[in-house]
């Protein structure tokens, strides 16, 4: 695993992992872990926390890439489509070593059988959930 992780904001294990779980940035990633292909898009995140405005959830995306947990992946501009989102994140490999490391991903199975089960996603979320990804041939 790298050593630079959260290293940018002169963070050490202790001060990563008490960052990680403030309540918005652990809900932000456990939103990406339950994801059925791990790489929601931002409009995803928002719908996923309903009580947070969508600047915050933007703002605590933009702290998780900074500190090298998460990662914003983008399709090709011959990938993208109208009215599809072309811009995902999700765990950088270092950041999911660290979760991994720091017992963090235990619930990931149950978090994705937790996602199945929700049954009142907004049309546009069903549509956004099933867009390309930068994975897809």
């Amino acid at each position: 695993m790298s050593t630079d992780l959260g290293t940018g904001d002169g963070m050490g294990t202790r001060e990563l992992v008490h960052f990680l779980t403030q309540q918005t940035r652990f809900a932000l990633i456990n939103n990406i872990l339950q994801h059925p292909r791990q790489l929601p898009s931002m409009y995803e995140l928002e719908e996923l926390n309903p009580s947070v405005s969508d600047a915050t959830v933007y703002k605590h995306v933009q702290k998780l890439i900074d500190v090298g947990i998460v990662r914003e992946v983008a399709l090709d501009d011959g990938q993208r489509r109208q009215g599809y989102p072309w811009k995902f994140y999700g765990l950088t490999d270092d950041g999911r070593a660290f979760l991994e490391a720091h017992n963090l991903l235990a619930a990931e199975e149950t978090l994705q059988r937790i996602y199945d089960t929700i049954s009142d996603k907004p049309e546009k979320m069903v549509k956004y959930e099933n867009a390309p990804r930068p994975d897809d041939p």
